[in-house]
């Protein structure tokens, strides 16, 4: 009886080896997996801080623009005035 028991014992120790060598390497994957997401993580982190400078520089240009348009369209009032006070002028 103890070589039956010998052997089924020897039997659940080689399922438990098994086992165990496949939780390692799934504990591996896992491992390589989160380092590989860190690094992207980070990517993208830079991506989005290069995009948020993008955003900020382009809000700048646009204020910039619209400054510029306000200014251009007073110049076109003060060139109407003075048109018109020309015109008056001449009659």
């Amino acid at each position: 009886m103890s070589t039956t028991t010998t052997t089924a014992d020897l039997g659940v120790v080689e399922r438990l080896d098994e086992k165990i060598r496949q939780l390692i390497a799934l504990v591996e994957k896992s491992r390589a997996e989160s380092a590989k997401l860190r690094t992207e993580n980070e990517r993208l982190g830079k991506e989005v801080d290069a995009l948020q400078a993008q955003l900020t520089d382009a809000a700048g240009v646009a204020a910039e623009l619209q400054s510029m348009r306000e200014e251009r369209d007073q110049v076109r009032t003060r060139v109407a005035d003075m048109l018109a006070q020309l015109d008056a002028l001449q009659m």
